[in-house]
């Protein structure tokens, strides 16, 4: 069973910055996309930044110029770099992969155990 573990998350001031990190306990046959999500107290879970096979990055408005996600892709991980923390970013950070993990499979989603980021004003 593959188990995507988080580190990274805690207690910082606004401003402050953060790095987040994800790795995958097994190798797959092909990880195509890595994602950062994020859930808020009484909200909905939301999508945070994407990286594709390819490098390509997304992100969600209220944190573009701030966050930058990337990969290392021999290490099978993912990496949420965050900049000028709001106390708005506060939230449980969940990581996703969208993977196979034998080339017989297809691809399914897979996520971490999420980790809790606190930003006090």
């Amino acid at each position: 069973q593959v188990q995507l573990v988080e580190s990274g998350g805690g207690l910082v001031q606004a401003g402050g910055s953060l790095r987040l990190s994800c790795a995958a306990s097994r190798n797959f046959f092909n990880i195509n996309r890595m994602a950062w999500y994020r859930q808020a107290p009484g909200s909905q879970r939301e999508l945070v930044a994407t990286i594709a096979s390819g490098g390509n990055e997304n992100y969600a408005d209220s944190v573009k110029g701030r966050f930058t996600i990337s990969r290392d892709n021999a290490k099978n991980t993912v990496y949420l770099q965050m900049n000028s923390l709001k106390p708005e970013d506060t939230a449980v950070y969940y990581c996703n992969l969208l993977a196979r993990r034998y080339s017989y499979r297809p691809y399914e989603d897979y996520w971490g155990q999420g980790t809790q980021v606190t930003v006090s004003s």
